[in-house]
């Protein structure tokens, strides 16, 4: 794939890792700061020094936004490093846990539980990440047996994300209190998430994470191709799956708490590969941490585009990764995986 391979020297990789730090920060300062309550900085700030405990400030930051913040920067870098993987995978920069199904097949999951046991709304990860896992074996298992070019895959991913996805239309019909604030879930966003939410789920993408980026070396030379890496003694299928399940795990996650967020798998790792090359490492982290900041970013521009009105998160991301994903899809034609 060609990269721009602006940080490609060892000064500009340093200023690269230095402005995406900043812009991580910045994200989550902007985060605490917005909303439809006006704070200052100096009011935020005293909260989170443990300086106001009590004040209606407090209460704004700990209830709603601090959630909210760590809610967006865990499913930003969760959907980034899972599209990162899946399109290490299958070998297709059109690959995203949104476009192939994998997030419809995570909410349809949650969806069928909750109708059926209203309980198991605490066990959402898990059960977000059954769906997920089913969702991405369903399209991988056609890949690597039809020897489908890239863009039938993709094309395979959007039938099975449209039929997830008329699954949850259905059980939410039948059972119209089996997801609260369906449209949020639908479209995706973070009004409403809380701490005790985010708990099992955060666990999960962070202990995920740091698995993916201890397996970076294993997805180089599975991007190298299947019979290079079976050469240099590469147990092939053992990876790919343990590569897809970590995947599924981080989009299940995110999927449990943030709805059907999509196309951050898409945007993300393409422009960091771009950016960087093609090093698994290098990548993965930054794609954590450039989905964690554009998510981020993006639940601000929802909460101040119209305000006092607030967009959910996932029109905004819908608004720049539907353009993103037609650009990629031209770049593609005549190409097969």
């Amino acid at each position: 794939m060609l990269s721009w391979r602006i940080f490609s020297t060892r000064h500009n990789r340093i200023v690269f890792w230095a402005v995406l730090f900043l812009f991580v920060v910045a994200a989550i300062v902007l985060s605490l700061w917005t909303g439809s309550v006006a704070l200052s900085p100096v009011q935020v700030f005293d909260v989170l020094i443990g300086k106001d405990t009590s004040s209606t400030a407090a209460r704004i930051v700990f209830y709603s936004r601090l959630p909210r913040t760590c809610a967006a920067l865990l499913a930003g870098a969760a959907l980034a490093v899972a599209g990162t993987v899946i399109q290490t995978v299958l070998h297709n920069p059109l690959a995203s846990p949104g476009v192939i199904g994998v997030n419809s097949g995570a909410g349809f999951a949650v969806a069928i539980s909750c109708a059926a046991v209203p309980a198991a709304q605490q066990y959402a990860p898990l059960v977000a990440l059954c769906g997920a896992l089913i969702a991405i074996l369903l399209v991988t298992g056609l890949s690597w047996h039809t020897g489908a070019s890239r863009i039938t895959v993709v094309l395979a991913g959007v039938a099975i994300s449209a039929l997830f996805g008329a699954g949850i239309d259905a059980v939410v019909t039948l059972v119209p209190d089996a997801l609260d604030g369906v449209t949020d879930f639908r479209v995706g966003g973070f009004t409403g998430v809380t701490i005790a939410q985010l708990i099992p789920a955060g666990s999960l993408i962070l202990v995920c994470l740091g698995a993916v980026v201890s397996l970076a070396r294993l997805m180089d030379i599975l991007g190298l191709g299947s019979d290079t890496a079976r050469s240099l003694g590469l147990s092939v299928g053992a990876v790919r799956f343990i590569l897809l399940f970590l995947a599924a795990v981080l989009a299940g996650a995110a999927v449990s708490f943030c709805g059907l967020i999509g196309f951050v798998g898409l945007i993300v790792p393409n422009t960091m590969r771009r950016l960087l090359g093609e090093g698994s490492l290098g990548l993965t982290v930054a794609s954590a941490l450039g989905g964690a900041f554009f998510v981020t970013i993006c639940d601000v521009l929802a909460r101040v585009l119209f305000s006092p009105f607030e967009l959910p998160v996932g029109i905004i991301l819908a608004f720049a990764g539907a353009p993103f994903f037609l650009w990629l899809l031209l770049r593609q034609k005549g190409v097969r995986a």
